[in-house]
């Protein structure tokens, strides 16, 4: 069972990373308005806390 959890875990740090990484990419797909900059910083944001949470999980 516990690796279960450290495999689903491993996938949101990889999520978290993606999220980071891409983050421009993905603004450019999903986001249609004007202020791209603010949309991706939130988005680096978003990915680096979900990034952390993964991290605990394994950790813990």
């Amino acid at each position: 069972m516990e690796q279960v959890i450290n495999f689903i875990a491993l996938a949101i740090v990889i999520l978290g990373v993606v999220m980071v990484y891409d983050a421009r990419i993905i603004t450019k797909k999903i986001f249609g308005f004007g202020d791209q900059n603010q949309a991706a910083w939130g988005l680096k944001i978003m990915g680096f806390i979900i990034l952390i949470i993964g991290a605990l999980i394994i950790y813990f």
